[in-house]
């Protein structure tokens, strides 16, 4: 079993190697040992809290949303038949990053990375774990540039000719702007992340990087490129993690230096990434002096405090797949949770899972800090986990060979576009969130 971050590191520390990975510091993560928000920084403390919303709601006590359980089988065959349209042979990939990075025409997927990594000279079997940095330098900074991008934006991909819009646009902006150097401060190597260009990145950046101006506006520019100059200041604070000088991908050799036989659980990976991260999210809510990221107030909870960790969580998703390429095995999925965010929520919403008491609530904007809001998402993230365990039922599999990661891919997230494309024109989502882009 890996030892949980917060407890600081095991005997000896993470191992020194040549890419920087070394425990210099001691243990410096932003979160002392014993602290009462450990308590809040993982997989768990979503779902227990999540569920003690759900159960307020259920017992009638809350003045915002009824909850209608016995709607769960509809949404189950809904999202099993998106699954068996989209992967008639069940062979579904991790809900990630990745996906969008594949993004093409209709009906077509583009192999970017591969290409990428043919192109560095880095598809051969003594290439995994330099591979494995690379993806991780690529896929952190992305999915902290994953925030909603709203309406109006789209993305026109030189490779391709293609205008993609919403995350797949997002995911191929990004991609393009690593490919290009633009995380890089080591000339001549482009394909890295590095802590000292990540914290001189602007709006500006962004703005040309993902082809915005005033006939395509981007939702949420400014807060995108904060979330980037305080990833680069917290990496480079943080050399136990991310080495010196302050390298993303440094983050495969300290998981391996915590792997046990080979094996790395997910629930360290995230809670991990919680920890040495955590600075990178705007002040909300704070607990003796720790930001507790994305979470949120809510009375249903003896402390009032419900955790998502969505774009955390994203990431813990995204992650895997370099890390597996590595060698690394990932265990304990089930660690994990559903991501609150208004495809996988808009669907439990259309079909009526959780029913606004407010006849007008979808005709307003909110935002995130709502309790309405922080309802409506932890009712996600119970219904997830019931949607998961039908939809598992509806295709004879078990939660070991189709983890919710899977679900979610098939998938739920897939089939609230879907359901959102059949109720509204373009497929919205069934209400708006004012988004600063750094939550969904």
């Amino acid at each position: 079993m890996n030892e949980t971050p917060e407890a600081g590191p095991p005997d000896g520390g993470p191992k020194a190697s040549a890419h920087g990975a070394e425990d210099r510091a001691g243990w410096a993560c932003p979160v002392p040992p014993g602290h009462p928000a450990a308590a809040l920084l993982t997989g768990h403390a979503v779902r227990t809290r999540c569920a003690a919303v759900t159960d307020h709601v259920a017992a009638g006590a809350s003045g915002l949303f009824t909850w209608h359980p016995e709607r769960i089988p509809a949404v189950a065959d809904y999202v099993a038949t998106t699954i068996r349209q989209r992967y008639p042979d069940l062979n579904v990939p991790y809900h990630s990053r990745w996906r969008h990075f594949e993004s093409g025409g209709p009906g077509e997927k583009r192999d970017r990375w591969q290409i990428l990594c043919e192109r560095g000279g880095l598809s051969g079997e003594s290439d995994r774990e330099e591979r494995a940095r690379i993806g991780i330098d690529l896929v952190i900074p992305s999915v902290l540039l994953d925030a909603g991008a709203g309406p109006g934006w789209r993305y026109r991909d030189p490779a391709s000719d293609l205008s993609l819009t919403r995350s797949e646009g997002l995911g191929v902006a990004s991609f393009d702007l690593f490919a290009r150097g633009g995380f890089s401060a080591e000339s001549g190597q482009p394909l890295r992340a590095d802590a000292e260009r990540l914290r001189r990145i602007d709006a500006s950046t962004i703005a040309t990087a993902f082809q915005v101006a005033q006939h395509n506006p981007l939702v949420g520019l400014e807060g995108r490129a904060g979330l980037l100059r305080r990833l680069g200041e917290v990496a480079q604070a943080t050399p136990a993690v991310f080495g010196t000088p302050a390298r993303l991908g440094n983050l495969y050799d300290y998981l391996k230096a915590h792997a046990v036989d080979g094996q790395i659980e997910a629930g360290y990976v995230l809670t991990t990434l919680l920890v040495a991260l955590g600075p990178v999210w705007p002040g909300r809510i704070s607990l003796e002096g720790v930001s507790l990221g994305d979470c949120w107030r809510h009375p249903a909870c003896t402390d009032g405090l419900v955790p998502f960790h969505k774009l955390t969580q994203w990431l813990t998703y995204s992650l895997l797949e370099p890390l597996e390429d590595a060698g690394l095995k990932v265990t304990g999925l089930e660690a994990l949770t559903g991501l609150p965010e208004y495809r996988n929520g808009g669907l439990l919403f259309d079909f009526e899972l959780m029913v606004p008491r407010d006849p007008g609530f979808a005709a307003a904007t909110h935002t995130v800090d709502e309790p309405v809001i922080v309802e409506w998402r932890a009712l996600t993230v119970t219904g997830l986990d019931l949607v998961a365990a039908s939809v598992r039922e509806a295709l004879g599999l078990s939660a070991a060979d189709f983890p919710l990661a899977r679900v979610l891919e098939g998938g739920t997230w897939a089939a609230g576009r879907r359901i959102a494309a059949k109720r509204r024109p373009g497929g919205p989502p069934p209400f708006e969130i004012d988004s600063d882009g750094t939550v969904f």
